[in-house]
């Protein structure tokens, strides 16, 4: 980072933000919440995944397994190198691929949503589309293993437990801009 003669911040190289997180906690909304409040960018991986190979991540997970959904997350990362300032909202597995974290650190910061299994059920709208929700104790089984996971990638880490959106959205703003992200 470099700071010109009029006090802007310019950051060098690739400067991604990732949050990542438990399914349900919220990180596309606040991706795109952050990006419209500080004009930034944003994009989500799942959504990539799903526009690069024509169909939706239940029928990737289905057709194609997890194992190739890692794969085509990894893909979706390195088309960011490119970019500058990207807001990404991650698949909430997106820590079980090994490329994909490397990839997070080598453009930017990972931030974890950290949030309890409890609030992640109450916000999960639709588990019927998203293909690593089975039933509430196989959620309960992924979130205990993911978890260490966000907690051993994770850069900065925001509580998001009994808070609003409002409250979450405020905090994440505070703290990146305090870190000199946003």
């Amino acid at each position: 980072m470099s700071e010109p003669a009029r006090g802007y911040v310019v950051h060098e190289g690739c400067d991604h933000i990732f949050f990542v997180g438990f399914l349900g906690a919220g990180k596309s909304t606040l991706a795109r919440n952050l990006g419209n409040l500080f004009h930034r960018s944003f994009v989500d991986t799942d959504r990539l995944v799903e526009r690069a190979r024509g169909k939706s991540v239940c029928d990737i997970f289905a057709e194609d397994g997890e194992s190739r959904f890692r794969g085509y997350e990894a893909e979706a990362l390195r088309r960011l190198k490119g970019r500058k300032s990207l807001l990404v909202s991650c698949g909430g597995g997106i820590v079980e691929g090994p490329e994909a974290c490397e990839l997070m650190h080598q453009m930017g910061r990972v931030v974890f949503l950290d949030g309890s299994f409890e609030d992640s059920l109450r916000q999960i709208q639709h588990p019927e589309l998203r293909p690593d929700f089975v039933c509430e104790s196989d959620a309960q089984r992924l979130y205990d293993i993911r978890r260490p996971l966000y907690l051993r990638e994770a850069d900065l880490r925001l509580d998001i437990r009994d808070k609003t959106f409002e409250q979450v959205c405020t905090e994440a703003a505070q703290l990146l801009w305090e870190k000199g992200l946003l």
